[in-house]
């Protein structure tokens, strides 16, 4: 018979593999050091949210960039780092096909960018009367 100690411990390493295993399919290990893209142009968010739905990113990301478990990870509303975002759209390393700069401009990066900022943050877990 396992010890409830033993459960526990067991649980939190599946979560921690969880969340790392998460982590790594969002941050790529490596941002490329291309100083043209370390600086985080401005965009347009109305702009952003139609080349959302024109490229295809709600199809995994969901239409508000919230994201699933099962197809996709939370883009916003804190999205990571510009200088991150762009060189992974452009080299993803997981599932995600590659968007080139021949497929997505680097204005229309910026503008997605600014729709994924513009996201209304999720409300706290225990307001909503659904979960109550």
């Amino acid at each position: 018979m396992k010890s409830a100690s033993n459960d526990s411990s067991l649980r939190m390493m599946a979560v921690a593999a969880c969340v790392l295993a998460c982590l790594a399919w969002v941050v790529p290990p490596a941002a490329t050091q291309d100083s043209k893209r370390s600086e985080k142009p401005s965009g347009n968010s109305d702009n952003g949210k139609q080349l959302f739905v024109k490229y295809g990113c709600y199809e995994c990301h969901g239409r508000e960039a919230q994201g699933s478990v099962m197809t996709g990870p939370r883009l916003g509303p804190k999205p990571i780092p510009f200088e991150v975002f762009v060189p992974y759209v452009r080299h993803p390393t997981r599932e995600m096909p590659p968007f080139t700069d021949k497929v997505v401009s680097d204005k229309d990066l910026a503008d997605i960018y600014a729709f994924l900022q513009s996201r209304p943050q999720p409300p706290a877990s225990g307001t909503s009367p659904l979960l109550k």
